[in-house]
């Protein structure tokens, strides 16, 4: 049988033949990968000319197609579709790959090779995507110690090789761990102020583990959940609370603390190494922030104040409860001084929030108004679970853009939270389509149950198709850039952009409709929830905050500093900003923190408030400009989406802006000023 994975795949737009992956193509086709990629940079660096971008830069891009194919489909599996074989080939597949990496960015013949082109760029006739391709790479290589000498080298591969295998680990815990701590409800009762559609959901969910005519209240990544806002049993949002806070921190072998010490000390050390005082340093340097004192003068502006708000509202929140407020506590109690406050009710919402009309009534229609696409649901295309969907993209004069895969519902072999991938990545040099994928974690119910989405979930989904668009309409020449291929701190721009369609509305009034009568969602309902946008964002602030500060913590440690209590170094970070509110605890605590711990976001929590100055800044353009027009979509799409990687992400925003951003919008937003 012919490996799927060692030819380019025939289907449209080159989608993963995901019926005929088998467990035993994996393996086979990462080693041939490896070699073959292997043996396209020695082709490069045994040549015997003088380097230039053509001989040098076009065939380091053109090569490692075969393992991008591998990798593409195993890592999307191995976080939305794992098994026993996906978690022990991905813990043997990390040292793997992490040489393999090694072994092209330290490769000293080909650094200098790029070093050459890089003192000569001024001198060389390159257009611009050309000319920072050499600079990405020269800069890259550089900070990845391709500069260092053999035996420096070879100390760095360890560093680099024993991360992978921990924080892989980190990730294969985590995820064990939230189901394990899963919580079993034994009689309906216990789930009062539930609606139906989610007591099926919990239904489902226990039938699902052999547990009929129980229910079971899966855990989500962040430390908060859902459903803590409507359950009405103060006991039952207790052990939900508990169970989601002592992930990875409860003995046994799914605990995270050692490995969260000795992560953070293999990233001091190995930063150290490379000539930082501390990763924060390391990992800013080739970001928008460029150093950690930009990042800690940004949030150290916000955190006081988000914490005074935080304050203000826990004691509207104590004044209706009658007694001190609880973590568990807050959202319930929130729900009901909004509707004291404000006469909202955002679980009032939910009937009108029926996934597929938000879905096609709501994104979809968002992304035809601003951009002129068009989407068509590929049935004859197979995804790589049952659950997902496949649909297919178009231009609005028909001309193909990509496709889109749609995977809604939590299951116990997908990692927490919501994510976007890349299946197959856009580049003009090799001619590659592109193929991406929503990832959710929205409870599924029984047959026949329709699937009513909280306000949180639909801004999900808003959020996630952003990073979507972003990887569609990206038009680029060489692989390095394609789709979100941006600085880390960047990449949140665009999906955070796209949430303002949510209650845009044009965009509102096409998809909220009761899901039983057809009712438009009352326009009244609509101006309160706007008129109360700004309320509880102490709390949202400062759990925020909180995460982002503890993640620069965490990798502000130098390689001589002793950590060795995971839980004093948390409370003492937290503390030290005065966000230590036990109301208001991080939104990830240290041993749950996959962002940091295994997501690739360590050392880059922040970008998520660092993009948002950007985001609340263009949204006042498009209000500026006349909001949901084609022209500021097409003007959008053009400058910022479509540009992908191939230009400094900052240019690139004062291309569409006309400036740079100020970071009043964000203030305002969320009631800083």
């Amino acid at each position: 049988m012919t490996n799927p994975f060692l030819i380019p795949s025939t289907l449209p737009y080159e989608l993963p033949p995901f019926a005929e992956i088998k467990d035993e193509h994996y393996l086979p086709a990462f080693e041939a990968g490896f070699a073959e990629q292997l043996a396209e940079v020695n082709n490069i660096t045994r040549r015997r000319d003088m380097p230039t971008f053509e001989n040098t830069l076009v065939p380091l891009e053109q090569s490692g197609q075969t393992l991008m194919r591998v990798a593409r489909v195993f890592y999307n599996k191995s976080s939305s579709d794992s098994n026993d074989f996906t978690n022990e080939l991905e813990e043997k597949i990390a040292p793997m790959m992490a040489a393999h990496e090694d072994a092209i960015r330290l490769n000293s013949e080909l650094y200098w090779r790029i070093k050459t082109i890089h003192d000569q760029l001024d001198s060389l006739e390159l257009n611009v995507e050309q000319r920072y391709l050499v600079e990405r790479y020269y800069t890259e290589m550089t900070l990845a110690g391709a500069g260092l000498d053999e035996a420096e080298k070879e100390k760095l591969k360890d560093y680099n090789q024993k991360l992978s295998v921990l924080t892989t680990k980190f990730e294969k815990n985590l995820l064990s761990d939230t189901n394990d701590l899963a919580v079993v409800i034994e009689d309906v009762s216990e789930l009062d102020g539930l609606g139906a559609g989610e007591i099926s959901a919990a239904a489902e969910a226990a039938r699902e583990r052999g547990m009929e005519g129980k229910y079971l209240v899966t855990l989500v990544l962040p430390t908060g959940h859902p459903w803590l806002g409507s359950l009405s049993r103060r006991e039952v949002r207790e052990r939900i609370m508990t169970a989601s806070r002592a992930r990875g921190s409860r003995g046994g072998e799914f605990d995270n603390r050692d490995l969260v010490l000795e992560i953070a000390k293999l990233r001091a050390e190995r930063a150290r190494l490379l000539g930082f005082d501390t990763h924060a340093g390391y990992v800013t340097a080739d970001e928008t922030a460029k150093t950690p004192e930009a990042v800690a003068d940004m949030l150290g502006r916000l955190a006081p104040p988000a914490a005074r708000n935080a304050r203000a509202e826990q004691k509207d929140l104590e004044e209706l409860a009658g007694h001190p407020i609880e973590s568990w506590d807050w959202d319930y109690y929130t729900e009901k001084v909004r509707t004291a406050k404000y006469d909202v009710d955002t679980a009032a919402m939910r009937p009108y929030f029926e996934a597929e009309r938000v879905l096609q009534d709501g994104v979809f229609f968002a992304a035809t108004a601003l951009y002129g696409i068009t989407f068509k649901e590929r049935k004859d295309l197979v995804g790589y679970h049952p659950d997902v969907r496949v649909f297919e993209v178009s231009n609005e004069d028909g001309s193909p853009v990509g496709l889109f895969l749609y995977d809604l519902y939590t299951r116990d072999s997908k990692r927490g939270g919501a994510w976007m991938n890349e299946l197959v990545a856009q580049s003009d040099l090799l001619g590659h389509p592109v193929v991406v994928v929503n990832n959710h974690n929205v409870p599924k119910p029984a047959a026949g149950e329709p699937t009513l989405l909280t306000y949180d979930e639909v801004n999900t989904l808003f959020h996630e198709f952003g990073h979507a668009l972003h990887g569609l309409f990206a038009r680029v020449t060489y692989p390095k850039f394609t789709g979100t291929s941006v600085f880390r701190d960047f990449v949140e721009f665009p999906s955070q952009v796209n949430e303002m369609w949510m209650l845009w509305p044009e965009v509102l009034a096409n998809y909220a409709v009761h899901h039983e009568t057809g009712e438009p969602m009352p326009q009244e309902l609509v101006d309160k929830l706007e008129a109360s946008r700004a309320f509880n964002e102490g709390f949202k602030t400062s759990e925020y905050l909180a995460a982002a500060l503890l993640d620069q913590a965490w990798h502000s440690i130098t390689a001589d500093d002793k950590v060795t209590d995971v839980a004093l170094f948390e409370a003492a970070a937290l503390a030290k900003v005065g966000l230590d509110n036990p109301a208001v605890p991080t939104r990830y605590s240290s041993t749950y923190f996959a962002h940091t711990f295994s997501g690739g976001y360590d050392a880059g929590y922040y970008s998520y408030i660092w993009s948002e100055v950007l985001d609340a800044d263009t949204v006042e353009w498009f209000k500026e400009n006349g909001g949901l027009t084609r022209a500021n979509g097409d003007r959008f799409r053009e400058r910022l989406l479509g540009v992908g990687g191939k230009k400094d992400p900052l240019e690139a925003y004062r291309d569409f802006r006309g400036r740079d951003a100020v970071i009043e919008p964000l203030l305002k937003r969320r009631g800083l000023e």
